[in-house]
């Protein structure tokens, strides 16, 4: 019943752009400031279940981000539903004291869904290259080029080791600081900044051109 209220609710927002992102401009949503994601996690560990929908409101974009750049759109809104799910169901359990920031801790969530769909859906299908904003212009030639360049971008990022992938993901994809993808894959912040560095070498030589991807 819950898994389903998410996946209504996540395919009411999400379909209003279609089920496509830029990722070309990999542009970002804007993070809650912390002190109000503070105060909503407390409200939401209370059973404020309308505080809870603002964190989902908040996150569900780079979540859904970091999914579908995965998995099929069908599937991809089924495993945002299931990650949001366990998180509400989770809650309790995440302590700030720990250091580890909200964000982070959701992602290790969402990461952990990936890791078993992959081994339930080995056989899915290939995602689909037309991952690219339509709302910008209704140019066919500028579609076909962005759904050329964004299948291309897709194709690199998942030849990738899996650690390069999972910073690359997270930190352009998804939007998370660097800080936050330390505290999402358990590593040093250094050592992220080393994976990035490394990622966008190897992608750099996958793409043969320069990747566009900026701090």
């Amino acid at each position: 019943m819950l898994r389903a209220l998410f996946k209504n609710h996540s395919h009411s927002n999400i379909s209003s752009f279609d089920f496509r992102y830029n990722v070309i401009s990999m542009a970002q949503t804007d993070p809650l400031p912390p002190k109000e994601l503070a105060a909503l996690v407390l409200r939401a560990q209370d059973g404020d279940t309308e505080a809870f929908g603002k964190m989902y409101d908040a996150f569900l974009t780079p979540v859904y981000r970091y999914v579908v750049f995965r998995f099929p759109a069908d599937l991809s809104e089924d495993l945002v539903a299931d990650i949001f799910v366990k998180a509400f169901e989770k809650l309790h359990t995440y302590r700030p004291v720990f250091g580890v920031p909200f964000a982070a801790w959701l992602f290790r969530i969402a990461r952990h869904t990936l890791i078993d769909a992959y081994r339930k859906n080995r056989g899915f299908e290939e995602l689909s290259e037309e991952l690219v904003d339509e709302s910008r212009d209704n140019d066919p030639k500028l579609k076909t080029e962005q759904a050329l360049s964004v299948g291309r971008v897709r194709q690199a990022i998942m030849k990738l080791p899996e650690d390069y992938r999972d910073v690359v993901l997270l930190h352009y994809i998804s939007g998370l600081g660097h800080s936050e993808v330390a505290k999402a894959l358990h590593m040093t912040e250094g050592y992220v900044r080393i994976l990035k560095f490394r990622a966008l070498k190897k992608l750099e030589g996958l793409l043969q051109v320069s990747p566009r991807f900026n701090d």
